[in-house]
């Protein structure tokens, strides 16, 4: 079993870095309008500052769609909402080109993709052929239309919302679309006493107009590059490299987790250790987020299935049987 040693934590010098800073007051802020939920909104905050994109699966009500647009409240950030539905076509998502009368010449209209935040409700109500309009957005941050290939603005984030109970009308997303958010965000029903200080602080409709950007573009870009900045030790880059070589070798498991998973999540560690102010990374940010990171990219055989596992589960046995690096 490989030994290392991890430096003790200190805060660093000069008071929170850039990346802790804009964790704090976006999370603040939607606590405003989301009465607890501390975890979901730190891997929404997480796959922000990866230059991610963030999947909010949940069952109806629990606040996904009011969780997406107080996040994009947050940010100073030009904003739009597709809603999906099936009679959407790609044209809706990318834009089109159509030919003015008066100038003589085609114009290009751009999309909502053409956005710095991007909420797609309800995604999976989109067929197939909408939802693929997003790949090409999501991965290379650029849109291809008549064969012209044009840039996203920066920061592009997606935020996606999906009900995962109700089957009529909806269409199942692909695991080529799973695999380009970068965590799966499930908000639960809240704890009693989170519900009891719901009641008593809203007695009417939530008011998302109330709140107020806490940061802008150049925020988020410099706490991006604070993530970049955070060191990741060789042998938990062997730890994470081992749980994700254990989804590929897992018996139950048709399809494991592929390498932009891996690249993931590094990536998310980094930003959950440059969250809580160190400047490395721990095997504990890692154990955190390989479900949230790796559940929504795997795929489940039948026999697994009727034995009663799920993604989460399978990855809990995987984490739980790959050898930890022990500090010294």
């Amino acid at each position: 079993m490989a030994v290392t040693t991890f430096p003790q934590h200190q805060p660093p010098p000069g008071g929170p870095n850039p990346a802790q800073r804009l964790a704090q007051s976006v999370r603040e802020n939607v606590q405003r309008i989301i009465v607890g939920k501390s975890d979901p909104i730190d891997l929404a905050l997480i796959a922000i500052l990866c230059r991610g994109h963030v999947l909010i699966e949940d069952v109806p009500g629990t606040g996904k769609t009011t969780l997406s647009k107080a996040l994009a409240a947050s940010l100073r950030c030009q904003f739009r909402r597709l809603q999906f539905t099936p009679d959407m076509v790609p044209a809706d998502v990318l834009g089109v080109n159509y030919y003015n009368m008066k100038s003589g010449q085609f114009e290009f209209r751009p999309g909502p993709i053409f956005s710095q935040v991007v909420l797609a409700d309800e995604i999976n109500r989109a067929t197939p052929r909408t939802q693929s309009a997003l790949l090409e957005a999501m991965q290379e941050r650029q849109a291809s239309i008549d064969g012209v290939t044009m840039p996203l603005p920066e920061p592009f984030i997606v935020i996606a919302t999906l009900n995962p109970i109700e089957m009529e009308g909806t269409f199942p997303l692909p695991e080529a679309q799973l695999d380009r958010f970068l965590v799966r965000v499930s908000l639960g029903y809240p704890a009693k006493d989170e519900e009891a200080a719901m009641l008593m602080r809203f007695h009417g409709i939530a008011d998302l107009a109330a709140l107020s950007p806490v940061a802008g573009p150049e925020d988020i870009s410099a706490a991006q590059a604070a993530v970049r900045a955070v060191r990741v030790d060789g042998t938990v880059r062997d730890y994470i490299l081992g749980i994700i070589s254990a989804t590929r070798q897992h018996a139950g498991l048709r399809l494991g987790a592929s390498p932009r998973a891996s690249l993931a999540l590094q990536h998310a560690a980094q930003a959950r250790a440059a969250m809580q102010g160190r400047t490395y990374v721990l095997p504990d940010d890692v154990k955190a987020l390989a479900a949230p990171v790796l559940a929504h990219r795997i795929v489940i055989d039948s026999s697994a299935r009727l034995r009663g596992k799920s993604r989460d589960s399978v990855v809990a046995e995987v984490v739980a049987a790959t050898p930890v690096p022990m500090e010294r």
